[in-house]
């Protein structure tokens, strides 16, 4: 089959590779839509040492399954693999199972490919009315649903009347903002300092749309602020918007040192929540998401053939790209 292979620091290969090997349960899917993450962006950038060249990248995926258990049916495919049987996976926390694994990290190849095989419980059967290109967004909506889902859990405030901010407008900012939609949050802005981007969200929804670099307005006014960043300068940022008692989400994992503001967080009774994928429930209520239309339209990103992801990555990497996400196409 073909795929598109990291072989080194800015280096991406659409080459022959062997066809993936079928385990018991296993399903070989044939991908249809493959959404280019953030990840594979730091991959892409020699920034993970999780996904060492040469490697397969690519994990938010949809597709036809053409040999297993659900030959036949059109799927979206959760890549978190677990063990199911520790603590974690048993109590619907199997996001921390202490055995997981995600395709596009060793040992398991991603979904810039052709095929990709997968377990049957990793498996959302999508239905025929919703496209292979939306279905690959369960991957990264379910990212932000999950940590939407955290934050509400752990606010003293209606939601329904919260005064919320999301801290970036790429696609997991993006997706952030939709799923507070979803669960009826009212108010709802976006800081995105990238002037193409910014004209793009503003063109295309609804959301209260700002330049970060040119100030913030009113200070500690957030009730939840969820940073989709994850840079010393946007938990800096965080610290100082969120409200007393309010909620820090942390989702983006642009770096690892700097920019919280403990004493504020502790003086002001600020919960930091940091937040990694998604429960397999989190993921299926996702999916039903996007099928019942609850995240409104779909059209943010663009697509491109996966022939051409090499070229993707340089135009994301550049900085040429309005839309949020860019979905490659086997």
């Amino acid at each position: 089959m073909k795929a598109l292979v990291y072989t080194g620091l800015k280096s991406l290969e659409y080459r022959d590779v062997p066809n993936p090997d079928l385990k018991d349960d296993e399903n070989l899917i044939s991908i249809r839509s493959v959404g280019i993450c953030g990840s594979d962006m730091h991959a892409y950038l020699g920034h993970d040492d999780r996904r060492p060249a040469p490697l397969i990248l690519g994990h938010e995926a949809a597709g036809d399954v053409i040999e297993g258990p659900l030959k036949g049916t059109r799927v979206t495919i959760n890549p978190l693999v677990t063990c199911q049987k520790c603590k974690e996976c048993k109590s619907n926390r199997s996001n921390l199972c202490g055995k997981r694994q995600i395709i596009s990290m060793q040992p398991r190849e991603g979904a810039f490919a052709e095929m990709v095989a997968m377990p049957s419980r990793n498996l959302v059967v999508v239905p025929d009315n919703i496209s292979f290109n939306d279905a690959a967004l369960t991957e990264p909506l379910a990212v932000c649903w999950h940590a939407v889902r955290l934050g509400i859990n752990a606010l003293d405030t209606e939601i329904q009347t919260a005064n919320t901010l999301v801290i970036g407008g790429g696609a997991i900012g993006l997706g952030s903002a939709l799923s507070l939609m979803a669960k009826g949050v009212k108010k709802i802005k976006i800081a995105e300092p990238n002037a193409k981007r910014r004209a793009f969200l503003q063109a295309n929804t609804w959301f209260d749309i700002y330049d970060p670099t040119e100030g913030h307005g009113e200070l500690s006014n957030y009730d939840i602020v969820i940073d989709a960043v994850g840079f010393a300068s946007s938990r800096t940022d965080a610290c100082a918007l969120a409200k007393p008692g309010s909620v820090i989400l942390h989702i983006g994992l642009g770096d690892s040192d700097g920019g919280l503001d403990i004493r504020r967080l502790t003086l002001q009774e600020i919960r930091f929540i940091g937040t990694y994928t998604y429960t397999e429930q989190d993921f299926i209520d996702t999916a039903h998401a996007i099928f019942d239309g609850s995240f409104g339209s779909l059209d943010w990103y663009q697509t491109r053939p996966l022939s051409e992801g090499n070229d993707a990555f340089e135009q994301i990497l550049n900085g040429e790209i309005a839309a949020p996400k860019i979905v490659l196409n086997p």
